[in-house]
């Protein structure tokens, strides 16, 4: 249900209500969480705001206002000035909306590239889906069990896998195992692993010693994993291009 105090800023009846659910969920789906989601429609709406009043307009909790405003600012969504109280505004939607497609379509790229060996080698079943994040996450973990030299992670959401799956990380860094990570600004990384900062990241992509592959949805709930070293090599050209891009 549309907050409130959203509702009558912005003056609507039932097709307002349905159209901010449908936002809510669309931005969800690129990989902002709910309250980040709620969040960056009540900026838009207000323009601008503390993240007292966003907090209001937005139906979210005080007390996760500023730190929601600066995950979306660490995403791009918006961006913060200096001073008390911290004033945050809403990155411009057409901005947004030509970062996403830009990502998105780096992804699909991916997968027409993968589409297209496939095709040309005529080798079947090299890519297997697996549905479902807490099998995502199994899937993550046994890549990162099973690494001897490196894991590459490149994703917008390292916060769940590094909560989820931290001592698997330390394990592996302990065997030696290099971790590079590409992340959005504002994460938390492991003390020792390799870090590129970039924003407007969208999939999840996991390269383990060069030669098994995946790419998962930005919500984690379901990924293409393949064992197929010439496919990795592919991806990890793509990794390689975010790593060595200037910011």
């Amino acid at each position: 249900m549309i907050p409130p105090a959203l509702s009558k800023l912005l003056e609507g009846g039932v097709e307002l209500e349905k159209e901010y659910e449908n936002v809510s969920r669309t931005l969800e789906s690129i990989g902002l969480s709910s309250y980040e989601a709620k969040g960056y429609i009540a900026l838009v709406a207000h323009g601008h705001g503390s993240a007292e009043a966003i907090a209001e307009t937005a139906h979210i909790p005080r007390t996760s206002a500023y730190k929601v405003l600066q995950s979306l600012v660490g995403k791009g969504f918006a961006i913060s000035t200096r001073g008390r109280p911290t004033i945050f505004k809403p990155e411009p939607p057409a901005k947004i909306k030509e970062k996403v497609i830009e990502r998105l379509g780096e992804s699909f790229d991916k997968l027409d590239m993968m589409h297209e060996i496939l095709r040309d080698k005529g080798e079947p079943q090299l890519v297997y889906t697996v549905a479902g994040n807490s099998r995502v996450m199994e899937k993550i973990g046994e890549m990162l069990d099973t690494a001897t030299g490196s894991v590459t992670i490149a994703t917008p959401a390292f916060y769940e896998i590094r909560e989820r799956l931290a001592k698997k990380i330390e394990n592996a860094m302990q065997r030696s195992v290099q971790i590079l990570l590409i992340t959005e600004p504002g994460q938390k990384v492991p003390e020792g692993a390799k870090v590129y900062y970039r924003k407007g990241l969208i999939a999840t992509d996991i390269i383990a010693d060069g030669e098994r592959a995946m790419i998962a949805s930005p919500d984690l709930s379901a990924c293409g994993f393949t064992d197929n070293a010439a496919l990795a090599a592919h991806l990890d050209a793509f990794l390689q291009i975010l790593m060595t891009e200037k910011v």
